[in-house]
């Protein structure tokens, strides 16, 4: 009887160690979801949980179109859940007075941006600010109406037979925001207030420079720096040209065109 007893209660040990282990693994395999409701062998690739950012829910690898996935593009708030996106190509707000992007546009980067503006954006989390997003992969057709429009290289890129910055998803177009009750209208997008940074978007003149100082105020020269060392310390690089124009790595690597859809 002792002999019994004790095979049963081996086996019953077995049991539970092995009941134990499959909860473990079943709490540490991430769960796809899917966002839009589609399964993951859809006609977009499916959305994948990862690591939590602190204080927000859970990441989520937003699904895009294959078409996107297959050149190495994902959604910005892969890798910035808490992006604010005010992308003015797709309204009538833009210096060509078009809209340039369908109403339901999507902020599109190339994956190797991902590491650089995750981690600027904790930086910038920290200290309650968040990044404004106005605009990241631009469809080669669409850069080639901006500069019929504005054909001088030192504000339009002039477009080429290849795809770099803009083009090839390894550059954006950003800005600052933060969530105050006393916004002035013209600063307010989603719930948040954008920052006086000396000059709108796609403001063609001097003071639009990264490191501009004549009429540029010294809150918007910090708020620009704060900017530029959040974004740098994710290894982006500034266009000095442009203070809201971030590199990310590959961005002047002449590629072949690249023509996806940005919705």
């Amino acid at each position: 009887m002792r002999r019994v007893a004790v095979r049963i209660g081996l086996s019953l040990m077995s049991v539970t160690a092995a009941l134990t282990m499959s909860m473990a693994c079943a709490a540490a395999t991430p769960t796809e979801t899917s966002v839009d409701g589609g399964s993951p062998g859809g006609g977009t690739s499916g959305s994948e949980v990862s690591a939590p950012v602190a204080g927000l829910a859970p990441s989520v690898r937003m699904p895009v179109d294959r078409r996107v996935s297959a050149v190495g593009f994902v959604d910005v708030r892969t890798a910035v859940p808490d992006a604010v996106l005010d992308l003015r190509y797709a309204t009538t707000d833009n210096f060509v007075g078009e809209r340039l992007y369908p109403p339901n546009a999507r902020c599109l980067v190339h994956e190797s941006m991902t590491p650089g503006l995750r981690a600027a954006a904790r930086i910038l989390r920290a200290r309650g600010e968040a990044l404004v997003f106005w605009d990241c992969y631009r469809p080669h057709s669409v850069q080639q109406r901006m500069f019929a429009k504005v054909p001088d290289p030192a504000w339009v890129a002039r477009p080429g037979p290849y795809s770099t910055s803009h083009e090839a998803g390894r550059s954006v177009d950003v800005t600052l925001a933060v969530r105050r009750p006393d916004c002035p209208a013209a600063r307010v997008v989603d719930d948040r207030c954008r920052l006086d940074m000396g000059t709108d978007f796609d403001s063609f003149t001097p003071r639009a420079t990264a490191y501009a100082t004549d009429g540029v105020s010294a809150p918007a020269r910090a708020a620009r720096a704060r900017l530029r060392e959040a974004m740098a310390a994710g290894g982006l690089t500034v266009y000095a040209g442009e203070w809201w124009h971030f590199d990310g790595p590959g961005a002047d690597v002449r590629r072949p065109v690249i023509d996806v859809p940005v919705a």
